[in-house]
């Protein structure tokens, strides 16, 4: 263990470190809090990261405008260090038709995390604002990087992507917490959870007591296992007798959007889906639900006559597919087709189409161009290469299933948005994600992707259904535990269960009204303290 001293030495260099050493050092702390995410989860080392970030804001000071400019350049490097190795796994996206995207993946790798840091130099410099001389500084921190990543998880359609509340969702008794106060609570308290140590370099002079602030938040941390394991005790996984079959093909991302390969896909998707999974299995006639993930087809699949015949002569009677595809809007027969959508059907038996959900929330430079006609007359594509960028859906609600919980439905990255749910008075017995992270190869990108499904299943008390082409396919109970899945660069089938729903949780019921009220009286509390040191 570090002794009391070794830690004041430690916390003062780094107070008094300057130019290149405060860039570098915040660099260093931002790339080892990468591993708090999965699939590493490593969260500890915020033990360590934390505490430098409190200390570069303190040796802000010496800077000019109260040192609000240095906080910030020390956020954007912090930034800049937890964004490009947690992020890399995007350059894969780039290398699937590299001859035409392979020049713009350094501009991706170091383009997106740059951005985002901003972030990050933002909550660094709102904090110096707050800043104050004791351990209450803690609390300033978290403040305010709780009001930034909010900010990144809305701000110009938002992309709250490994937001720093994650750190807290594995082991999975510590993710319950944010069954009562969602991923942004979860955020308030890992910030001050683990920037609390740089308290311990305070002395004790004046009445300071240093070394209470780590022990509350370990008490915190404590008090947050104890609940989450109670509460997963008072919980277990119960299932509906809704079978579902998860398909997970595995496809290369050049046979899924190459009409050329339709036939070798269609076989392999109708072939895969009645593979029997045991000596017991009958194929897809064990499964009420068959699931294919997103974007399955390399053409309009209701378009396909031939196509939806396939998938009526493989579902018996009483199964259904949910399945994602592109989707032409409506128009006359035999009109070309510019735009699309990227949509989930649910078809029967029989071949007919029951329902249709249109993606709301599309992925910028993915699925569309922003200023979409002046950048494609500048010679830009987005990497699904669809002319005019997809179309967005027009709201969001939940999809009728015969004799089943009727399916909020989610595409892709959807799943990675807090509270991104139907009306209140509409509320789903379960959500299907359908997704298509081959765009990311075998990296750790689908791992946290999972990661984040997962957590939204703990917040709404809800089970989560995933269906990935090449993984991590899998069936979340309502708790947040895994009871089924495939494993990324695997081909194969997935047979569950449906896990049944919760109550709403508190999360599910009011939203951000208790992490606001938190954060409002943690500020008020710094106010105070910032006010009586002024008098003292």
């Amino acid at each position: 263990m570090i002794s009391t001293s070794k830690l004041r030495v430690a916390g003062l260099s780094i107070i008094l470190a300057w130019g290149w050493k405060r860039a570098a050092l915040a660099l260093v702390a931002g790339a080892l809090s990468a591993l708090a995410m999965a699939p590493f989860n490593v969260w500890p080392v915020l033990f360590v990261t934390f505490p430098v970030a409190v200390w570069l804001i303190d040796g802000a000071a010496a800077g000019k405008w109260r040192g609000v400019p240095a906080a910030a350049m020390s956020g954007f490097w912090f930034g800049l260090g937890y964004f490009v190795p947690g992020l890399y796994w995007i350059g894969n996206a780039f290398l699937v038709d590299a001859s035409t995207f392979a020049w713009l993946m350094p501009f991706a790798v170091l383009g997106l995390p740059a951005y985002l840091a901003l972030f990050t130099a933002a909550g660094f410099a709102l904090a110096r604002l707050l800043w104050t001389r004791d351990a209450s500084r803690v609390l300033a921190l978290a403040i305010s990087l709780t009001a930034t990543e909010w900010l990144r998880g809305h701000l110009l359609t938002g992309f709250p992507w490994n937001t720093f509340g994650y750190a807290l969702s594995e082991p999975l008794a510590l993710a319950q917490t944010a069954s009562l106060i969602g991923l942004w609570g979860m955020t308030f308290l890992a910030v001050a959870i683990f920037a609390s140590p740089a308290a311990l370099i305070d002395g004790s002079s004046r009445g300071r007591k240093p070394w209470i602030a780590p022990v509350a938040a370990l008490a915190l941390l404590a008090a947050m296992g104890v609940y989450g394991t109670v509460r997963l005790s008072l919980q277990p996984t119960v299932f509906t007798k809704v079978k579902l079959r998860i398909m997970q093909p595995n496809l290369q991302q050049d046979a899924k959007f190459n009409y050329a390969a339709k036939a070798e896909v269609m076989q392999k998707y109708l072939t895969l889906s009645d593979r029997a999974s045991g000596p017991q299995s009958t194929g897809v006639s064990d499964a009420k639900i068959l699931i294919w993930p997103e974007s399955a087809f390399p053409f309009f699949l209701t378009r396909e006559a031939d196509a939806m015949a396939q998938i009526a002569d493989l579902l018996p009677k009483g199964t259904v597919l949910i399945t994602g595809s592109v989707r032409a809007p409506d128009g006359p027969p035999g009109a070309r087709v510019t735009r699309a959508y990227n949509s989930i059907y649910i078809i029967d038996h029989d071949g007919s189409v029951l329902s249709v959900y249109d993606k709301l929330h599309l992925v910028p430079f993915g699925e569309y161009l922003p200023f979409q006609d002046w950048m494609e007359k500048l010679g830009f594509v987005q990497l699904t290469k669809v002319q005019g960028g997809f179309i967005a859906g027009t709201r969001r609600r939940t999809l009728e299933i015969p004799d089943a919980p009727r399916a909020l439905p989610l595409i892709c990255y959807e799943a990675i948005f807090p509270g991104s749910l139907a009306a209140r008075d509409d509320r789903p017995g379960w959500i299907v994600n359908l997704t298509n992270d081959g765009w990311f190869g075998i990296s750790t990108g689908p791992y946290q992707h999972l990661q984040q499904a997962r957590l939204r299943a703990v917040e709404e008390g809800l089970p989560v259904v995933r269906a990935a082409n090449t993984g991590i396919s899998a069936v979340i109970d309502s708790s947040g535990r895994i009871v089924a899945r495939l494993g990324l660069g695997i081909e194969g089938v997935l047979d569950a269960s449906l896990p049944s729903a919760l109550p709403p949780t508190v999360y599910a019921q009011l939203r951000d009204v208790p992490i606001a009220v938190i954060v409002a009286v943690a500020l008020l509390l710094v106010i105070r303290r910032r006010v009586v040191r002024r008098a003292a």
